[in-house]
């Protein structure tokens, strides 16, 4: 039976110690997310906003505490299992679009489920098929500098759902958009959620994409100080 949380971290602590420098980037976070909810996390810079999102990923390691994604301890796996649960459960949205600028729109997009080892016709397909999803059909043979910010993005954002998985994260995900393709990107990310019913964790410093979540995480010296409820969720 499935859990009604998809992602719990429980006293989560993260300190980078340099010997010379010690930063607690995290102090005490205890956190539940539902499945197929949309969070925001906001705050000022610096108060642990991208450092949560790559703990709660896998991305980085913690120093104290618990997290369990679906059920797993994603941080008592070896490297290798690790990789291969993000590769298999969440997709990554960043500000900088990480686009090979060499391959097409359906290549990039396709990359991961090479990785992972799909056959690349169905790779294609599935490419061809998340690139319509995000509204970019008929542009699949087209390289990133061919292309507007905000198609990059789209394309981002179809090379995190194409392996459908359960959990999305994004940080700054408009962060390098002007404010009309900033709504466009974010209406984009709202129609997902609702229609596939993944779980979005969304940093980001816009009130504005704020507002269209189900709930705002507000962030200060490296804990989660306030939560906000919003209209219908």
């Amino acid at each position: 039976m499935q859990s009604e949380n998809i992602i719990q971290a429980k006293g989560v602590r993260k300190t980078y110690d340099t010997g010379k420098i010690r930063v607690d980037a995290l102090r005490g976070v205890d956190l539940s997310i539902r499945r197929g909810e949309m969070v925001a996390v906001m705050g000022p810079s610096g108060c642990g906003k991208t450092t949560l999102l790559n703990v709660l990923s896998g991305l980085d390691d913690i120093t104290e505490g618990e997290i369990l994604i679906d059920g797993a301890q994603i941080h008592s796996m070896p490297d290798k299992k690790r990789t291969r649960y993000r590769a298999e459960k969440m997709g990554f949205v960043f500000q900088a679009f990480n686009l090979l600028p060499v391959l097409s729109a359906a290549e990039n997009v396709e990359l991961p489920l090479l990785v992972a080892g799909v056959n690349p016709g169905r790779a294609r397909k599935h490419a061809s098929e998340a690139l319509a999803l995000v509204g970019l059909s008929g542009q699949e043979q087209k390289r990133p500098a061919e292309m507007s910010g905000g198609q990059q993005q789209r394309v981002t954002i179809a090379r995190a759902l194409v392996n459908e998985p359960a959990i999305v994260w994004a940080d700054e995900p408009t962060g390098n958009l002007d404010s009309e393709t900033s709504v466009e990107v974010t209406d984009l990310l709202c129609r997902l959620n609702k229609e596939k019913s993944q779980t979005f964790v969304i940093v980001t410093h816009d009130i504005a994409v704020g507002r269209r979540t189900d709930r705002i995480l507000r962030m200060s010296d490296g804990q989660i100080v306030e939560e906000l409820y919003l209209a219908g969720s």
